[in-house]
């Protein structure tokens, strides 16, 4: 447990240092992009929290190595970081040049259907390929190795939908990693270290989002999803990724009928909390 606080404080750290340092660099117009109550936000800022858990498999490496305590630490770490540089990158890459005009997974399939690759049909092939790769190091028959690159997959792209208004997907996330920390046995815990980092990182960000001085993107929430998924995989037995994968498919599925903004503005309690900490409308 130690090792996951300080990981959390350590990504947070390096996040809120990333934001402060780089500020003038997201403020490109490269960079602006006007968010749901109209106002112009630097997009992809959710970069930083890859770097954040980069930062921290390297420090640890450093200080298991030195130490020679390395073991299974760093073998973990890696398979996180696989999943969160690779959602990261195509969550940049769709931030920075995205077609707006296809959306969800039908809109994608039409486009690519016709001949025409997106930026969400690079997301859907890109991130399912990460997703086997990332399960293929911890599966152990052709069943778990689609079971958890299924995980990790829906996973990234369930944050993206959450990823509607600020400090959103922040909240879903802390929840989910809270839950998901206390039903990893202690001595599974090795294999959060990196998760851990990465959540720091957006912690670090994550009052900025809400204030509406940045947003995430997708380079922020897919690789979000993704490590959050990488950790369920890594934690977990079979059994209960399918439970997790069953309420996975049950969001993206309704992710493609219903806007999820209008689900939270309808039930008071919901709206009450998603509105928590956020600049008044």
């Amino acid at each position: 447990m130690t090792r996951l606080l300080f990981a959390v404080l350590a990504g947070g750290a390096v996040s809120v240092v990333g934001w402060l340092g780089t500020r003038l660099l997201f403020g490109s117009p490269l960079f602006a992009r006007r968010n749901v109550r109209g106002i112009d936000v630097p997009v992809g800022v959710g970069c930083l929290a890859v770097l954040a858990a980069v930062a921290v498999q390297a420090g640890f490496s450093v200080f298991d190595t030195a130490r020679a305590t390395a073991s299974g630490y760093q073998r973990a770490g890696g398979i996180v970081l696989i999943a969160a540089l690779g959602f990261g990158l195509i969550g940049l890459i769709d931030d920075l040049v995205g077609d707006q005009g296809d959306k969800g997974f039908t809109g994608h399939l039409r486009a690519l259907a016709s001949g025409r690759l997106t930026t969400g049909s690079l997301k859907l092939i890109g991130g399912g390929l990460i997703a086997l790769t990332v399960a293929g190091t911890m599966a152990d028959g052709l069943a778990q190795l689609l079971v958890g690159a299924s995980v990790v997959a829906l996973a990234a792209n369930s944050a993206n939908l959450f990823d509607r208004a600020p400090g959103r997907v922040g909240k879903v996330a802390m929840v989910c990693f809270v839950l998901l920390v206390l039903f990893t046995p202690t001595d599974r815990y090795p294999a959060l270290v990196v998760v851990a980092g990465f959540m720091g990182g957006l912690c670090g960000l994550f009052p900025f989002d809400l204030r509406e001085h940045l947003m995430l993107g997708d380079a922020g929430a897919n690789p979000l999803g993704a490590v959050l998924g990488v950790g369920v995989v890594m934690t977990t037995g079979t059994g209960t990724q399918l439970v997790v994968l069953s309420v996975l498919l049950a969001i993206n599925i309704a992710g493609e009928r219903v806007s999820f903004s209008s689900v939270i503005d309808r039930v008071a309690p919901l709206r009450v909390l998603d509105e928590l900490g956020r600049r008044p409308r």
